[in-house]
């Protein structure tokens, strides 16, 4: 079995993370730095694999986590739009409601620029908040046309003050479609294209 597979399938039936042990932290962390060591894309940054719509499928950060916690709110699909094009990424989070119509989404906009083959400092700019149904939500590449071409949207619109922000991304493995990424916090993830 391939380290890949290996991965994948430790990763299977965790919810992102949210439903994995201590047990499978341990398996899910040992699959990764075996992957790791076989990351076809030594220049992950330069590379053109990189630009897409990323789903991901497994974190240890529990701030994205904990938006499954609330009642009634249920954490839906997470995704990492990345236009290297013109040095933003999107994080948006698709949060499902129990009652009709409350769905919503929450996206954090940032400026990356590469300080290394592997390594891009993040700044984050703006928070936008709002219901699907209000943004005509149908997926990321749509909802971030909308935000780009700088027309009004009807959703809560708000900066980030970049100022003493020290954030940044080693992304350690990037294949056709699978991508890892550690963050300054020691946060893992590890992302499949859409």
């Amino acid at each position: 079995m391939s380290a890949k597979t290996q991965l994948l399938k430790a990763i299977a039936g965790r919810n992102r993370g949210l439903l994995a042990q201590s047990s499978d932290r341990q398996i899910i962390l040992d699959a990764i730095d075996h992957l790791e060591d076989e990351n076809p894309t030594p220049q992950p940054i330069e590379s053109n694999l990189l630009a897409g719509d990323w789903r991901l499928i497994y974190t240890t950060n529990s701030n994205l986590l904990f938006i499954d916690l609330p009642p009634l709110v249920r954490l839906g699909q997470i995704y990492q739009s990345v236009r290297p094009a013109t040095g933003k990424l999107y994080n948006i989070a698709e949060v499902v409601s129990g009652l009709p119509g409350l769905s919503g989404l929450i996206c954090v906009s940032a400026k990356f620029t590469a300080v290394s083959d592997k390594r891009v400092d993040v700044k984050f700019q703006r928070w936008i908040i709002g219901l699907q149904n209000l943004l005509d939500y149908q997926s990321p590449e749509e909802l971030i046309d909308k935000i780009e071409s700088g027309n009004p949207i009807t959703a809560l619109d708000l900066p980030i003050d970049e100022r003493n922000q020290d954030n940044w991304l080693d992304i350690t493995y990037l294949d056709e479609d699978l991508r890892i990424g550690r963050g300054h916090r020691g946060n893992l993830f590890v992302l499949t294209k859409d």
